[in-house]
C-alpha cells in the first residue's frame, strides 16, 4: 500500500468538467449553473476552478518532514496519515499546493507557510485545528485557496486574512464558530466563494460582507440564525448564490435582497418561515432557483418573470392555504415547481388535506379573475 504522504514533480491545472444536465424537476440540492455547478462537489465539499490535480509521483514516508532533496521541483504536497501532528517541514520552495487532510495536525506554527512563498492552496480539512496564529498567512500573499472544512475552530484572529489579499475561495465549514467579525473581510476584494455552513452562527452583523464585491456564492446553512439585518447583504452585488437553508429564520426584513440583484439560486428550505414579505423577490429578476420547502408558509408571492429559463420552485412540506392566489401561483410555477406528495392544504376547510399539487389542474369555480385583473376573494 503506498504512503499517505507524498510530493509531486509536475501538476497540470485541471480544467472543471462541465456542468451535468439539468433535469425538469429540481433535486433536493442544487450546485447551480455552469459556472457555479463546476465548483462544488458533494454537499460539504469544496472543488474550486484551478484546483491541482494530479499523481503522487514520489512517495514519502510518513511523518512530519518531507526533505525537499528528493523533488527539489516539485509543485504539490499532499499528506493524508491520520497519526500526523506536526505540519510538514522542509517542503520545496516551488510549492504551489499543500494538501494536509484527515489528520491529527492540532495547531499550526505562525511560521508554517514562510518556506513556501509561492503557496497558491492550502487545504487542511478534517483536521484538529482549534485555532490559527495571526500571521500565518502573510508568507504566501498568491494564496487563492483556503479550505479549514471540519476543524474545531472557535474563532478566527482579526487579521487573519490581511495577508492574503488574492483570496478567492475560502471554506470554514463544519467548525464552531460562534461569532462572525467583519474585520475578517476587508481585504479579500477577489474573494468568489465563501462557506461558512454548519457552524454556530447566531447573527450576521450589518455590512458584513460589504467588502467582499466579488463575491458569487455564499453558503450561511446550518446555523443558528433567527434572523436577518436590512444589511445583511450590502455589497453583494455580484452574488448569484445564497444558502440560508437549515437555520431559524422567522421571516425576512421587506429589502432583503435589494442589494443582491443578480441573485439566480436561492436556498430558504428548513427554516422557520411564517410570512415573507410582500415583494420581497421583485428585485431578483435573475432568479432561477427557489427552494422554500419545509417551513411555515401559508401564501406566497413569486419572483418576477423575466426572459430566460422558468423558475426552479419547491415548496414542499409547507401548510399553504388553498385559495385561487395559490392556484394561480401554481399554474404559473408549472412545469418546473416540486412539491412533496405529503404536502397538503392547511386551509381553507373544504380543501384542507388535499394534495397542493393537484391545485394546479382543479377547476377556477369562485376563482375567476374580476375586470380589474385581481382575484375575488378566497373561497
Amino acid at each position: 500500500m503506498p504512503a499517505p504522504c507524498g510530493l509531486a514533480a509536475k501538476a497540470a491545472i485541471s480544467q472543471p468538467a462541465p456542468a451535468a444536465p439539468r433535469g425538469s424537476q429540481p433535486p433536493r440540492r442544487r450546485d447551480g449553473p455552469e459556472e457555479l455547478h463546476r465548483m462544488v462537489g458533494k454537499r460539504g465539499t469544496m472543488m474550486p476552478p484551478g484546483r491541482i490535480l494530479l499523481l503522487v509521483l514520489v512517495l514519502l514516508p510518513p511523518g512530519p518532514a518531507a526533505p525537499s532533496s528528493s523533488q527539489p521541483n516539485a509543485t504539490r504536497f499532499v499528506c493524508t496519515e491520520p497519526t500526523l501532528r506536526t505540519f510538514p517541514a522542509g517542503l520545496p520552495r516551488t510549492t504551489l499546493s499543500i494538501s494536509v487532510e484527515f489528520t491529527a495536525l492540532a495547531s499550526l506554527p505562525p511560521t508554517a507557510l514562510v518556506p513556501v512563498p509561492l503557496l497558491q492552496e492550502l487545504h487542511l480539512s478534517s483536521n484538529r485545528l482549534a485555532t490559527l496564529p495571526e500571521a500565518l498567512l502573510r508568507p504566501v500573499p498568491a494564496l487563492r485557496v483556503l479550505d479549514l472544512t471540519n476543524n474545531l475552530l472557535l474563532d478566527l484572529p482579526t487579521d487573519i486574512f490581511t495577508g492574503a489579499p488574492h483570496l478567492q475561495h475560502l471554506v470554514l465549514r463544519g467548525n464552531r464558530l460562534r461569532a462572525l467579525r467583519p474585520a475578517w473581510f476587508q481585504h479579500l476584494p477577489l474573494l468568489l466563494w465563501l462557506d461558512l455552513g454548519a457552524n454556530a452562527l447566531a447573527e450576521v452583523p450589518p455590512e458584513a460582507f460589504h467588502p467582499l464585491r466579488s463575491l458569487r456564492s455564499l453558503d450561511l446553512s446550518h446555523n443558528l440564525l433567527a434572523a436577518l439585518p436590512p444589511g445583511a447583504l450590502a455589497g453583494l452585488g455580484a452574488l448569484e448564490q445564497l444558502d440560508l437553508e437549515g437555520n431559524r429564520l422567522l421571516t425576512l426584513p421587506p429589502a432583503a435582497f435589494a442589494p443582491a440583484p443578480a441573485l439566480r439560486l436561492l436556498f430558504l428550505q428548513d427554516n422557520e418561515l411564517r410570512e415573507l414579505p410582500l415583494r420581497i423577490f421583485l428585485p431578483l429578476r435573475h432568479l432561477r432557483v427557489l427552494d422554500l420547502a419545509r417551513n411555515r408558509l401559508r401564501a406566497l408571492e413569486l419572483p418576477p418573470r423575466g426572459p430566460g429559463p422558468a423558475l426552479e420552485l419547491d415548496i414542499s412540506g409547507n401548510p399553504w392555504h388553498c385559495g385561487c392566489a395559490l392556484r394561480a401561483l401554481l399554474r404559473s410555477a408549472a412545469p418546473l415547481l416540486s412539491a412533496a406528495a405529503d404536502t397538503r392544504c392547511a386551509s381553507p376547510a373544504h380543501r384542507r388535506g388535499q394534495e397542493v399539487a393537484a391545485l394546479s389542474g382543479a377547476g377556477d369555480t369562485g376563482c375567476e379573475h374580476r375586470g380589474d385583473g385581481q382575484h375575488p376573494p378566497d373561497p
